[in-house]
């Protein structure tokens, strides 16, 4: 299964009921070629805001984007429209350090009434990584210091999405042979589900269908879905 490694950065707002925005994706594509994962690819692209359309100063000091960058950016359905055609594949996860991320998409999807039918496959790659580092219980480490407990250097800057995907491809390669990918959706009748663990060698693709929670849904009537 192909693993796509994200992030993203949003607007910092500190106004009451004042939402978030998406203002930049990056991504990097994990490929097994010859038996071992390797980055194939990678994905960077701004997204306009419209909600809050000038960028704040905490907004730009915190991610180091600048107005100019958002200001000819594509709107969040046209920049995610190139990022599905980026990923290119039928069997794909989607990985994250921590679950604000999809959690930001799942939010902003809905209030922008944009389909979420590509947020699937979600894995928590922080959480098996704390747990593979034999931390404590409820305890999250950090993308920074479980670098530096690899002794993987940092490439880049931090709080931008494509550096921080890049970042977080590495620790992911050097677990990939632990890192379970999970087989999930996302829906607006329900929330987000994490149930079938995704094994590669181990099951044929009529076994993994009949195993999955959702195969059942396709013979039932249900609501569109976002």
């Amino acid at each position: 299964m192909l693993a796509i490694i994200y992030d993203l950065e949003m607007t910092v707002n500190r106004k009451k009921g004042e939402p978030s925005e998406i203002i930049e994706i990056g991504a990097v594509k994990v490929s097994t070629l010859n038996g071992q994962p390797e980055i194939v690819d990678k994905y960077q692209a701004f997204v306009r805001p419209v909600y809050t359309a000038k960028l704040s100063a905490d907004t730009e000091n915190f991610t180091g984007i600048k107005q100019a960058d958002v200001a000819q950016a594509s709107t969040l359905q046209d920049v995610l429209d190139s990022f599905i055609a980026w990923i290119d594949a039928e069997e794909y996860a989607l990985l994250s350090w921590g679950e604000d991320d999809k959690v930001q998409f799942v939010k902003e999807c809905r209030d922008k009434k944009i389909p979420l039918y590509w947020l699937m496959n979600y894995t928590n790659l922080q959480k098996q990584v704390t747990k593979l580092m034999e931390r404590g219980k409820n305890q999250q480490i950090g993308l920074k210091p479980a670098l530096e407990a690899l002794q993987i250097p940092f490439v880049g800057d931090h709080h931008r999405a494509l550096d921080d995907a890049y970042n977080t491809a590495l620790i992911y390669l050097h677990f990939a042979d632990r890192i379970q990918l999970h087989r999930n959706e996302t829906s607006d009748y329900e929330h987000y589900k994490s149930e079938l663990i995704y094994q590669d060698d181990a099951e044929t693709e009529d076994e993994r269908l009949s195993k999955s929670p959702f195969a059942a849904l396709a013979n039932m009537n249900l609501p569109n879905r976002n």
